[in-house]
């Protein structure tokens, strides 16, 4: 063995070692998670823990710190700079990271309270730069570096870590771009992720790349809130940073394998490779498996289980390679097993690494090769013109791949699948289309596949068509529908109704993924039961927000909300229809009855003054915005003791009766719930 060799597997054994020891001091608190003392949901422990009892000068010391920061950052906002306010989220991460650690014990270590004096001084650090000569040393840093941005989920800060190679420059030529989902960690809130991303580099350090650790809104596996929040990450990477869009992947380990796995089934055209570790890549036998549950799911929710479970979307890793891992004797093992089958299924296999007589770890020779693969992968980049594609997907919200996008489907929630290959010899397009109603065909200037001069001959489902020329420019389009059992040139006839599209389609989970806003009651209930419950399901929305998602609701009364807001934000709409004012406005145009003496939802009358709607619907005042009634993110307490559970828990719409309390799986006794169908009836 050489000395270049040598030195190769002591840099991996270090990294290992790291890996290994992050993972077991952030999972210390979570053996619970793994069996079935977490299977009560009567007996459900807190989640985020509470933290240890900080002593009372301490904490004093600290807040004086603070507000000294949030002073400095006051100061900035008062400049009123555009240049200083995009940068101020790198100031206020450490600020909001210390604030919420001490409002709601969130240490868990003593250690970690001099991790909030860290934080502080690198907040003041970066404030007075701002307000001396607008340096950020920051920003053209290299190593680690702790970054934020502004969400638009919730206008929240969040943090996000870097790791920029030491010879990464601006003017240089774009670089590959790794994205790390990290593990489940009960215990690491912003204070201790962003502590982490300022000293240690993590599980991978590929040479010549910037790796982007996502916070991921804490402990969600990098779904619903983590998931905007790793898209949101990437592109204020991509805003601030010379990054290569044609070399950029997914990678994880643990619950960060989870969000791999998702991350490569919904967005398969984005990722020159994914490279899946351990963790879970479906809900129901995971749990079955892993957490020794047994599942008896009501029908809608078991349908929603196809959001987030990979093994129904395994065609579209055929566009997007992948490098699974799995230690031999990893419990977790289970979740590139079923992969595999899922890959094997449909004729493809799947590469899997396996750390020989391994538990949850990453073997130090399958680093090596999961390494190499990968260098090679990005050598050949993202192909962003196929020639062929196959498309999967059960919802419109994950509805596009490369150059197809699928408009519209026959049924949401069920299959809908595309294979499309071109022929630009011949200037054929050949389409074998099922469960899909409407799709456009779409390539930008330069990139059109055929002729300018001739029609291209379209095949879809047997039936032949011709499809338009190509432009001037070289690009070309064309969106094809089925109407009355026959595919045509053209998009769906326009209707008087609505009809479900890519962010518009529900279910309810689906309004918490883009900018939303609470809208409370101001007027009195026509039943005090109804409000009892309304108030109660509010105030939990919010706080749960907080511990669950990281942020901070946005919230005005019924009677100050704005035509901006109506524009901008989905509508969390509380209460009924006598105390909330908007709600009253709308009322008529929404498809359920309600007043203080009829609640009818889907044909069936329910009492009103012990029973409530839940539901999502576009706004009627802004159809390109949803309101949601009654609900904020439908799972629950029992849920965050197992990322697997952490799937929608209510469809389109449910009727609550509110005589059953709540509990720490539903806001009451589900009465009945179901889907809206492609047009919202």
């Amino acid at each position: 063995m050489d000395f270049r060799e040598c030195a190769t597997r002591l840099h991996l054994l270090l990294i290992s070692l790291l890996a290994l020891s992050m993972m077991l001091a952030s999972s210390a608190s979570t053996a619970l998670a793994d069996g079935a003392a977490d299977n009560q949901p009567d007996q459900v422990r807190q989640i985020p823990p509470p933290g240890i009892e900080i002593p009372a000068e301490t904490q004093a010391r600290l807040a004086d710190r603070l507000d000294q920061l949030t002073k400095l950052i006051q100061q900035i906002h008062d400049r009123q700079s555009p240049e200083l306010d995009a940068l101020l989220p790198d100031v206020e991460i450490f600020q909001r990271a210390v604030f919420q650690t001490l409002r709601y014990n969130e240490v868990y270590r003593e250690e970690e309270i001099v991790w909030a004096d860290d934080l502080l001084a690198e907040g003041e650090r970066r404030a007075q730069q701002l307000l001396s000569d607008g340096t950020t040393d920051w920003t053209t840093q290299t190593g680690l570096v702790v970054r934020g941005f502004r969400s638009r989920l919730d206008d929240t800060v969040q943090p996000y870590g870097l790791v920029i190679p030491a010879d990464y420059s601006p003017a240089g030529p774009a670089v590959r771009c790794d994205i790390w989902f990290h593990g489940r960690g009960e215990n690491s809130l912003e204070l201790q992720f962003i502590k982490q991303r300022m000293v240690n580099v993590g599980p991978i350090e590929p040479a010549g790349a910037i790796v982007l650790h996502p916070f991921g809104r804490y402990s969600n596996a990098f779904k619903f809130a983590g998931e905007v929040d790793t898209l949101e990450a990437l592109e204020h990477v991509r805003a601030n940073y010379h990054i290569d869009d044609d070399r950029t992947c997914v990678r994880g380990f643990s619950m960060g394998g989870a969000g791999c796995w998702q991350f490569a089934v919904h967005y398969s055209d984005r990722w020159f490779a994914a490279n899946p570790g351990a963790g879970f890549s479906e809900t129901p036998e995971f749990l079955k498996f892993f957490q020794q549950e047994t599942l008896d799911p009501p029908w809608y929710e078991e349908r929603l289980w196809r959001m987030y479970d990979c093994p129904g979307w395994v065609e579209n890793l055929s566009q997007c390679p992948v490098v699974a891992y799995s230690g031999e004797v990893d419990i977790q093992k289970q979740a590139a097993d079923i992969m595999e089958q899922a890959y094997a299924d449909q004729g493809m296999r799947l590469l899997h690494i396996i750390g020989p007589e391994t538990a949850h770890s990453i073997h130090l020779d399958s680093a090596r090769e999961i390494e190499a693969r990968m260098t090679r992968l990005a050598e050949v980049g993202l192909d962003r013109y196929p020639a062929s594609i196959e498309f999967v997907t059960y919802t419109l919200a994950y509805n596009r791949m490369h150059w197809l996008t699928v408009d519209a489907l026959e049924e949401h929630w069920e299959r809908g699948s595309v294979f499309a290959d071109i022929d630009s010899s011949t200037n054929d397009v050949y389409l074998e289309v099922d469960g899909v109603t409407s799709l456009t065909l779409d390539f930008p200037s330069g990139h059109t596949p055929f002729s300018s001069r001739r029609s291209p001959r379209i095949s879809i489902n047997g039936q032949e068509l011709w499809g338009p020329v190509s432009f001037s420019d070289e690009s070309w389009n064309c969106q094809l529908s089925l109407i009355e059992d026959e595919w045509q040139i053209g998009g769906l006839p326009e209707a008087s109704r609505l009809r479900k599209r890519h962010g518009l389609q529900g279910p309810i989970d689906d309004a918490f993924m883009d900018s939303f806003l609470f809208v409370r009651p101001s007027q009195a209930f026509a039943h005090e039961a109804i409000r009892v419950w309304s108030q109660s399901e509010r105030e939990r929305a919010i706080a749960h927000w907080r511990s669950q998602m990281r942020g901070d609701v946005r919230e005005k009364w019924d009677h100050e909300v704005t035509a901006a807001d109506i524009a901008e934000h989905n509508l969390i709409l509380w209460g009924d229809p006598a105390a909330n004012t908007v709600l009253g406005r709308i009322i008529d145009n929404l498809p359920i009855e309600w007043d203080s003496e009829r609640l009818t939802v889907n044909g069936q009358d329910h009492d009103p003054a012990s029973h409530a709607p839940v539901l999502i619907y576009p706004n009627p005042e802004n159809p390109n915005r949803y309101i949601v009634l009654n609900s904020g993110f439908t799972y629950r307490e029992y849920d965050y003791l197992n990322n697997a559970r952490q799937t929608p828990k209510l469809p389109d719409w449910a009727v609550i009766d509110t005589d059953t309390p709540p509990n720490s799986r539903w806001p009451g006794l589900v009465q009945d719930a179901g889907f809206f169908d492609e047009e919202w009836r």
